[in-house]
């Protein structure tokens, strides 16, 4: 059971309810097995951080599309890019997302490594310029492309304007502004479909391992942040 107990996290782990039959449940281990080993669906090739349900209730897809997010306190709303994009192009996507933040950034780093705890847990780190920022994460890029448990979020608070690089490795934009974005979508050829859907809308399972639980915390070393909040 060492592959699985490697690959297998936890399904339902994003509040998805778990009253209905799940699509794993049956499987073999040699079933499963065949199914994790799966990259790549039509011209879009996941990384090693999630797999989609066994049915595939959703099939991996590159693209973009508009959303809202309801703040439920002020019951404001914030104009919402989510995309996905193919492997081949994530990590560079993701780079240049980051360039209409600004000069200087705030970033949060996100984990669930923590078994023993639901949900994730935030790490802080205020004021540290982009280059800087960008040349730390390019050392770190496998571990940012492949652990399904840790997440990163860069903002310019006085924008404000926030990026998203999740667990799930979907890229997310939130701000009133989102035109400089959609064109960083677009020059890497992920393109507006607003009627797509998402590997977290199914069924999913999060991969990580020791080692990127290692590098995830010479990650937070790098760059200074020396504090957690859940």
């Amino acid at each position: 059971m060492g592959f699985l107990k490697k690959f297998f996290r936890n399904v339902f782990r994003d509040g998805a309810p778990t009253e209905y039959s799940s699509s794993f449940e049956e499987l073999s281990e040699e079933e499963l097995e065949a199914h994790l080993r799966v990259a790549r669906y039509g011209s879009f090739t996941l990384t090693g951080a999630v797999r989609p349900s066994y049915d595939l209730q959703v099939v991996p897809t590159q693209g973009y599309r508009h959303d809202l997010y309801r703040d439920p306190e002020s019951k404001t709303s914030v104009p919402v890019l989510m995309g996905a994009a193919s492997r081949e192009v994530l990590f560079d996507t993701f780079m240049d997302l980051l360039d209409p933040l600004g000069s200087e950034v705030d970033v949060v780093l996100e984990t669930s490594h923590d078994r023993q705890r639901r949900g994730h847990q935030d790490l802080y780190r205020e004021h540290i310029d982009l280059p800087v920022l960008k040349s730390i994460l390019y050392d770190y890029e496998d571990l940012i492309l492949n652990d399904g448990c840790m997440g990163i979020a860069v903002l310019n608070p006085h924008t404000p304007q926030e990026v998203q690089f999740d667990e799930h490795k979907l890229l997310i934009v939130y701000g009133a502004d989102l035109r400089p974005y959609e064109m960083a979508f677009s020059d890497r050829e992920v393109h507006c479909r607003d009627s797509m859907k998402f590997i977290t809308e199914a069924e999913h399972v999060h991969s990580s391992n020791e080692t990127y639980i290692d590098q995830f915390a010479e990650l937070r070393m790098r760059l200074g942040i020396d504090s957690m909040y859940g």
